[in-house]
């Protein structure tokens, strides 16, 4: 009985182990250190949600002390996004020059300066200056953080990590509407100055933080310092199987040898960024051009779809809808900024557990459904003599579910998605080109939404004769295309 009983015993321990061997592997730790690393650099991102969220609220104080026109004000908003260019262009080859972490460093002295110049302003032609240099800044700063966040992060945490810079995107956001409300009570010539110049504390801190970090450990591989690199990825990886994988790809994308252990070797010159602009626009393979499409695309859809122009003018939104008084405005504003924070913080929970593409599938809808509505209530508002009390809710609560909608997926998804899907030798560079159209489209509607908002059918009018060579309008053409540009012009707005 008692070998019968062993024996039983036996079979129950073995049937449990070829069940466990069944079980899914458990996935690994979150790497605090990595984690800690992606953080500090995406923190960069903060530089330009702040600008963005002060913006929406100094412009009025600035249109009021400094006696700009409408014209001058959305230019001076959209601005920065086109100087930006600048840094996203030089940015790419920067940062293949110094490295990841200085060049983060130069971003944050960068904005810096740009942040002191606009504080102390004393005209319209000085701010534009400062907007200038801190545009820059801005451009290395956007370029830079999904970069060195994506090469230092492990495959299984690297969608939330490169989720990052758009979470410290909204934070930002919120705190300058946060500053705007803190310092709306000052005096007139002094309050916009203090708004502006507070803006140079973050870029501080960013060069204080940056000295703990390591250098990417794909720039490490590329300038030859094999042994340094193996550090950085012990550090970074979820284990030493994956640190060495992590390795041998970037030696292949660098071209050194596989069976190359030495601590220091010889790179090839192509391995610093020559050829690579080429490689990417001039002669670029199907596979190449293809991610190069996709990766731009998305970045235009992202800003196309006017969260800037939601963003940086919700003030004027709400005064549209109702709210007249310049503190009421402000709070609402922060609200915005306090539901768009935390929906990016609920979405980089759910990247890697749902998915790119149905939270993106998703996002796109809510935001349909969300714009929709907002031109509902406006057009409802604009229509009538009385004040309409659900009117003005249904518009907050659309300017509240557009930005809800856009922090789940098409915020952090479209800098995820632009850093994941270039190969590493092309990372740099073409993560710099989805940047530049990110911050074209944006300086575009940023520049033109006050025009399109208060001169709709002239504005149609000019790009109806524009088109009028290549094909003949009939009557029923026209009044179509009036009638879409104003309901359309009432959607943005």
């Amino acid at each position: 009985m008692a070998e019968r009983k062993s024996e039983e015993n036996g079979v129950l321990v073995k049937s449990k182990e070829l069940i466990t061997d069944f079980d899914p592997p458990k996935p690994p730790k979150r790497n605090k250190y990595a984690f800690a690393c992606a953080m500090l650099a995406s923190m960069t991102s903060v530089l330009l949600g702040y600008d963005i969220g002060v913006m929406s609220g100094a412009q009025k104080y600035i249109e009021r002390d400094l006696d700009c026109t409408d014209t001058q004000i959305e230019i001076l908003v959209g601005i920065l996004n086109l100087y930006s260019l600048v840094g996203s262009a030089a940015a790419g080859r920067t940062s293949d020059w110094i490295g990841r972490r200085y060049t983060i460093v130069l971003a944050g002295a960068i904005f810096f300066v740009g942040a002191i110049l606009m504080g102390f302003a004393t005209n319209y032609a000085f701010l534009m200056v400062g907007r200038f240099v801190a545009g820059i800044g801005v451009g290395y700063a956007l370029m830079i953080a999904p970069v060195y966040t994506a090469e230092v992060s492990p495959a299984s945490a690297r969608g939330f990590l490169t989720s990052f810079p758009e979470v410290f995107i909204n934070a930002g956001i919120l705190l300058g509407y946060v500053s705007n409300y803190a310092f709306s009570k000052l005096p007139l010539h002094l309050g916009w100055r203090f708004m502006l110049g507070v803006g140079a504390i973050p870029s501080i801190f960013l060069a204080l933080g940056v000295l703990g970090m390591p250098e990417s450990p794909r720039w490490l591989v590329m300038q030859g310092r094999l042994g340094d690199a193996k550090k950085v990825l012990d550090k970074t990886s979820d284990s030493l199987e994956e640190s060495k994988l992590r390795l041998a790809d970037i030696k292949e994308a660098a071209g050194i040898p596989e069976d190359c252990n030495d601590d220091v070797v010889q790179v090839s010159k192509r391995s610093h960024g020559e050829g690579i602009w080429k490689e990417l626009l001039i002669h670029p393979t199907p596979t190449v051009r293809h991610i190069l499409l996709a990766a731009v695309g998305i970045h235009f859809f992202q800003q196309a779809s006017g969260i800037d122009a939601v963003v940086l003018y919700s003030p004027r939104i709400f005064e549209k809808a109702g709210i007249v008084k310049d503190t009421p405005q402000l709070l609402a504003t922060i609200a915005v900024g306090f539901v768009k924070t935390l929906f990016i913080l609920v979405a980089t929970f759910f990247l890697d557990k749902i998915g790119r593409r149905p939270l993106l599938l998703a996002s796109v809808g809510g935001m349909i459904a969300s714009l929709t509505t907002l031109g509902f209530a406006l057009t409802i508002i604009d229509h009538s003599d009385d004040k309409i009390t659900w009117a003005i809710a249904l518009c907050f609560i659309g300017i509240l579910s557009y930005v809800a909608f856009f922090s789940i997926g098409m915020g952090p998804i479209t800098w995820v998605y632009s850093s994941e899907i270039f190969p590493l030798r092309l990372r740099a560079q073409g993560c710099s080109m989805g940047v530049a159209m990110n911050r074209v489209v944006s300086g575009t509607i940023g520049m033109t939404f006050i025009s399109f908002w208060k001169y709709p059918i002239k504005l149609w009018l000019v790009v109806v004769h524009l088109y009028r060579p290549r094909r003949k309008f009939g009557s029923c053409d026209l009044i179509g295309c009036f009638s879409f540009a104003h309901l359309l012009t009432k959607s943005l707005s």
